[in-house]
């Protein structure tokens, strides 16, 4: 009789748990082989995770890892908008703005959901399916392997919206694309294309999404290539060319309909190549290179936690505010207003706090 390891049983509510079976080169199904699929399941708010469904990604983490019948674990979500824009600031917002112990409590899990993607005993893909942004990002990074459609992208929002990305993106992402891009990426939040992102080293894998007329296109917005700027002579990497191709590619963009199929078969096709290894050589060898990554994570999730616990009270609970009952188009603070204040030696109150609000 084999042993049941799992902590808990539990039936997943906010996110979902499926185990499909391994395909070989030919297509077939494998017989009692299988691939688990961790889905988000919050399509409405770009699959950010609650409470909850940070809780049960751990126990689906916990899950997969022990079943001996799973091969890899495809960390994904639901749609083709987004994989996941980080914590639900609706959450974040109308509970744990100014409660500095309630969010305490919420990082001990958040914590507990990266280690699990770091601790699991299985390769794990993250299945980019749309947008990957803040922690997003982060849990992301934390799987050991991406592949994204291409129109998706990949980002920070932390000191946009009153946090820092302590998640993870702080001890991660420059193992990916060095300390200079990191910065640039963790500070002023621009987000990267898939093309972008996966020239820069962040990602496995890209496929095209698009399609129109019956055929996949590349994503119209970004270019592969490069060219240099007529008005500042710089060299530009990535970006559509301002004016008519832009213009072209937007309705481009509009007249086709997204189609993930090639992101399942460059899925299934690497969950594939990880069953042809031997899987406890696998194991180590994640294992080995995941190293990196903790010993970055070990160092400094603790005392992150208790920043971003005590930064609940001032910036957070002002940038989770601003983005959850400001105006569409206008969801971040008067950051000119709150340097100005700060300059004159205000203290943080709720006079501030209305003074920088968005919300009138």
């Amino acid at each position: 009789m084999l042993k049941n390891h799992n902590l808990v049983e539990h039936t997943y509510t906010d996110i979902i748990f499926e185990k499909r079976p391994v395909k070989d080169f030919d297509g077939n199904e494998v017989e009692g082989l299988y691939n688990a699929w961790i889905i988000l399941n919050n399509p409405t708010q770009f699959n950010s995770y609650t409470t909850k469904a940070v809780k049960e990604v751990i126990l689906a983490m916990r899950e997969a890892s022990d079943d001996r019948s799973v091969v890899a674990v495809v960390f994904t979500a639901v749609g083709d908008r987004a994989f996941c824009t980080g914590g639900n600031t609706k959450e974040y917002a109308e509970y744990y703005a100014g409660n500095p112990q309630e969010y305490k409590q919420y990082m001990r899990l958040f914590n507990d959901m990266v280690s699990a993607i770091l601790m699991n005993d299985k390769p794990v893909i993250c299945r980019a399916n749309g947008m990957r942004i803040g922690g997003g990002q982060e849990i992301g990074m934390a799987c050991d392997f991406t592949i994204a459609q291409d129109l998706a992208k990949f980002g920070q929002a932390g000191p946009k919206h009153g946090s820092a990305p302590d998640g993870g993106s702080t001890d991660f992402l420059h193992l990916f694309v060095g300390v200079e891009l990191a910065m640039f990426s963790c500070t002023v939040c621009d987000p990267w294309s898939a093309h972008e992102a996966m020239r820069h080293g962040l990602l496995t894998e890209i496929v095209s999404a698009l399609k129109v007329d019956g055929e996949f296109v590349p994503n119209p917005l970004v270019r592969t290539d490069r060219y240099i700027s007529k008005k500042t002579g710089e060299i530009i990497y990535g970006k559509m060319k301002r004016g008519e191709s832009l213009t072209e590619g937007k309705q481009l963009l509009k007249s086709g309909e997204v189609d993930l199929s090639l992101l399942d078969e460059a899925v299934e096709k690497m969950c594939t190549k990880l069953m042809m290894t031997f899987p406890n050589c696998l194991s180590k060898t994640i294992n080995s290179i995941r190293k990196k990554k903790l010993e970055h994570w070990d160092q400094n999730k603790e005392s992150n936690r208790d920043w971003l616990a005590l930064n609940m009270m001032t910036e957070a609970k002002a940038g989770f505010k601003a983005f959850n009952d400001g105006p569409k188009g206008n969801r971040e603070i008067d950051f000119v207003k709150l340097r100005q204040m700060l300059a004159e030696g205000m203290e943080w109150n709720e006079e501030m706090q209305k003074a920088i609000s968005p919300v009138k």
